[in-house]
């Protein structure tokens, strides 16, 4: 078996472990004996996630679309012929993990999202997407109570990591931003796991 496969499944042990750690108690100190932290099981699962998305729009959408012309991406995949758009690639997946009642969720936002279901909703999704893009490299964390259930929410930076990014992004028709630079920050990750 190759290291990759390895990672992975340690990635979603590590994960199992986390959820298990966070369901297990009532409170945080209950949590910490049990397993791992929620922080740690959200930076595990966003580990993953990043690494994929990174990997299909570098490998895949870049490659075929940019570096070789061989097939476009387009958010109307299905009737172009086309590639998924990492994004959508993303927000499928989420959906999937969704249908799955798994003890997490994720999506992928933006303050400039080209796609409005895609802005941020909640008071802890707008100050973790404002500092994900103004402190480079740091993820935010807090705590937030939704529908009277109480969250562990944290925000990573999802970055430009290919030309294909920044393109799609600037030439956009419904675009709220055309500046858009490769490493720049362009939206981010939620994630949020059930106190």
């Amino acid at each position: 078996m190759s290291l990759r496969p390895l990672a992975r499944l340690a990635a979603v042990g590590l994960a199992a472990a986390a959820t298990a750690a966070c369901t297990s108690g009532s409170d945080s100190s209950s949590e910490a004996a049990s397993g791992i932290s929620p922080q740690m099981m959200a930076d595990s699962l966003h580990a993953v996630m990043e690494s994929d998305r990174t990997v299909y729009t570098r490998l895949i959408v870049n490659r075929l679309q940019n570096e070789l012309g061989v097939i476009e991406a387009s958010e109307h995949w299905k009737d172009d012929k086309a590639l998924v758009l990492p994004a959508q690639m993303f927000r499928y997946g989420a959906e999937m993990v969704a249908e799955k009642n798994a003890p997490f969720s994720y999506s992928l936002q933006s303050l400039w999202a080209v796609n409005k279901q895609n802005e941020p909703k909640t008071d802890a999704e707008k100050a973790g997407l404002a500092f994900v893009a103004e402190n480079k490299g740091q993820n935010y964390y807090t705590e937030e109570t939704l529908g009277g259930k109480k969250y562990f929410t944290a925000v990573y930076a999802d970055v430009a990591v290919a030309p294909a990014c920044v393109t799609c992004h600037n030439d956009h028709k419904d675009t709220p931003r055309t500046d858009f630079k490769l490493g720049d920050v362009m939206g981010g990750v939620v994630i949020r796991i059930p106190l």
